[in-house]
């Protein structure tokens, strides 16, 4: 079995200790693959190219437009080896194949649109107040990025911060998750192909706690940009103060769905099913927390669980699977601790809350959708991110609770509205502290639109105008047109 390589300076490269790791399907628990295992110094070596690419390479001082072919090149590349690269997503995440081919047309779509803004913004002439003389703003690349990216949507999170750093002018360092990394090495081969510059894009495979941390304090690093979980996103913001580089963190959500009476109630339980079950609940926007208005409560909950006992659970490559396994042992054991917890806080259990019985899956990290009844806002199991395939469900009885209960967290990434009155979906909207809100509907996203979350849900914005001057700077230049003497001193 072929090692899967670091690309660093524009080229392939074995870690320097010549360590690798087994990547494992999460489905069957089979080996599919072995990485590059870096350390710290693989980490240097990287930042080093990326370094010097930017401060004596062609790349920043290419012009936009240059910079926008050969990110829209990547985009046609990824487009034509779409298949390969989905195939190769569901045997890194175990998510359905249908899946990753939506996925892999959102990734295209994302470079297409760096590729399309990039060049639309030339700067601003400022009225100068001194005479004869011409003040501007203009846009700059940051310069070196550190890119870190999480194991549930490995090439989407991925597209998000290189497009936009590419199209830039920066040079990157990217570190995909060490258990999800193959689609990420596959687009390297494509930035390759699209004539990329070497040291520009460099690719590091390993740990968090090792090529992550560098990556994070290397005082050559100008920005990290950071995609997981919150302890760790704080732990990076804490090393970033070392040379004061610019930070992007997004650290998931414990995200509100809530169900007014008045909703089109078919509709809303079919959504609230996809808000969740979507790839196994581990979605960092996923609606696991469902408010209901107690005069509709018992019927959406019956509802739910007529929908939720037929999911069918399976390989991602079989057209008939609706949701697949979690991503490793570490973590399905994680998520049948977090249900244990909510039971011993006192929810009841309307479905799920066990592992399938079908020895078949049990070969695979599966566990069962799930929904928790009778909870209530204090609970841990409704406060903490289970990132699994769990619902809890909470009663309200006013819009004023149902508000006050949805902001009653320590996140504000993302959350719905479900109502035929328009006037009071825009009233709780307007009350609710997070990032994304949705009415009627949820888990909507496209490039256009800015991505990130209030509070501890992390701070920046990818996607959108505003995720691509992330990685800009700003500048002003003053030109005096007749300078003269002042005669001070």
């Amino acid at each position: 079995m072929d090692i899967k390589q670091n690309f660093i300076d524009g080229k392939w490269v074995n870690s320097i200790s010549n360590k690798t790791r087994s990547i494992i399907n999460p489905f069957n628990q089979e080996v599919i693959a072995q990485v590059a295992e870096s350390d710290e110094t693989d980490a240097q070596h990287a930042i080093a190219a990326a370094r010097k690419a930017f401060d004596t390479g062609d790349w920043p001082r290419l012009s936009t437009a240059e910079r926008s072919k050969i990110v829209r090149t990547i985009a046609e590349l990824i487009e034509r080896d779409k298949e390969e690269l989905a195939r190769l997503e569901s045997l890194d995440t175990g998510k359905t194949v249908e899946e990753s081919r939506w996925d892999m047309d959102d990734i295209a779509g994302v470079f297409h649109y760096y590729a399309d803004i990039a060049d639309k913004d030339g700067g601003e002439i400022i009225d100068s107040p001194i005479p004869n003389s011409i003040s501007k703003v203009v846009k700059e690349p940051v310069g070196v990025c550190g890119q870190i990216t999480p194991w549930n949507y490995p090439l989407l999170q991925a597209s998000w911060k290189l497009a936009p750093a590419l199209v830039s002018g920066n040079t990157v360092i990217m570190k995909p998750s060490e258990i999800t990394p193959l689609t990420t090495v596959k687009v390297f081969e494509l930035i390759e192909e699209a004539g990329v510059p070497n040291g520009v894009a460099n690719l590091v495979l390993g740990a968090g706690d090792t090529v992550g941390a560098e990556l994070s304090k290397n005082e050559y690093v100008d920005l990290i940009s950071f995609t997981g979980g919150i302890e760790t996103g704080k732990k990076i913001m804490q090393s970033a103060s070392i040379n004061m580089k610019k930070i992007a963190l997004e650290l998931g959500g414990k995200n509100p769905n809530i169900i007014f009476a008045d909703a089109d109630l078919e509709t809303a339980v079919d959504q609230a099913l996809n808000a969740v079950f979507f790839h196994a609940g581990q979605i960092c926007s996923a609606g696991t927390r469902i408010l209901v208005e107690e005069s509709i409560h018992d019927m959406f909950v019956d509802a739910l669980v007529k929908r939720v006992e037929n999911i069918k659970l399976g390989s991602g490559f079989d057209e008939a699977t609706q949701m697949g396994p979690l991503i490793s042992q570490e973590h399905l054991n994680k998520v049948i601790d977090y249900v244990e917890m909510g039971i011993e806080e006192g929810a009841t259990v309307a479905a799920g809350a066990k592992r399938p019985e079908n020895p078949e899956l049990l070969k695979g990290f599966f566990y069962l959708p799930t929904i928790l009844t009778n909870c209530t806002t204090n609970m841990n199991v409704v406060q903490n991110e289970g990132f699994g395939p769990v619902i809890t469900v909470e009663k309200f009885n006013t819009e004023e609770e149902a508000i006050k209960f949805a902001n009653d967290s320590i996140y504000g990434l993302s959350g719905g509205v479900w109502t035929k009155d328009i006037a009071k979906a825009e009233r709780c909207v307007a009350n609710m502290r997070m990032g994304t809100v949705w009415i009627n509907d949820f888990n909507i996203y496209f490039p256009h639109a800015p991505w990130g979350g209030f509070k501890q849900s992390g701070n920046g914005r990818e996607l959108g105008r505003l995720g691509l001057e992330e990685y800009q700077e700003t500048k002003h230049v003053f030109q005096n047109l007749n300078p003269e003497p002042i005669n001070w001193f």
